[in-house]
């Protein structure tokens, strides 16, 4: 367990922080939006695991959030000059959980007709907020991935994640009895 004897540095005070390995690097450079990207998501998805009642929906985002602290740690590491802490891969077959966690919401829900408002329950629209951040981080990664490297299974997860929070907010709206709404094209 890493110990944090100290909140604020002041090193970067002039707009720059150090990445794992020590190289400096500024705070608005692609790598920091990616892993700051990720990080926001992590922090609404605290929230949406505050608003879930125990049980296994939270554990799973729980669940998710360790494995976001793990894809920070993966994108803030200049993997040309720094190797892999081994607390930034993915454990074995966490992508496979999520899509066998989609796969079985999917066979609890009725068949999907037409494009879904976001809303519903509280914790449904935290879950779709938590879905629209999680598309924005992967575009953020993949814009990373464009100037350096990104492990694969990074992008596959964050890929992953964002139906899995697709179909949970759609389960959580089911299991409240709370109906979707449904886009209706008004221009027609």
């Amino acid at each position: 367990m890493i110990k944090i004897t100290k909140v604020y540095t002041r090193g970067g005070d002039k707009g720059q922080t150090s990445l794992v390995g020590g190289q400096r690097v500024s705070k608005a450079s692609a790598r920091l939006e990616a892993y700051g990207t990720v990080d926001e998501l992590s922090a609404h998805l605290g929230l949406l695991a505050a608003v879930l009642p125990e049980g296994h929906e939270k554990t799973m985002v729980e669940r998710i959030q360790n494995n976001l602290f793990n894809i920070c740690t993966n994108l803030a590491t200049e993997q040309e000059t720094t190797p892999l802490y081994p607390s930034a891969h993915l454990a074995e077959g966490e992508t496979e959980l999520l899509e066998t966690e989609v796969d079985n919401i999917m066979k609890e829900l009725p068949e999907v007709q037409g494009f879904i408002l976001s809303g519903g329950t509280r914790e449904a629209a935290q879950a779709h907020v938590c879905r629209t951040v999680c598309r924005r981080a992967e575009r953020r990664i993949v814009t990373l991935a464009q100037e350096a490297i990104v492990s694969p299974e990074v992008l596959q997860y964050v890929n992953r994640l964002s139906d899995y929070l697709f179909v949970l907010a759609k389960k959580l709206n089911f299991i409240a009895g709370k109906s979707e709404k449904t886009w209706q094209n008004i221009c027609r």
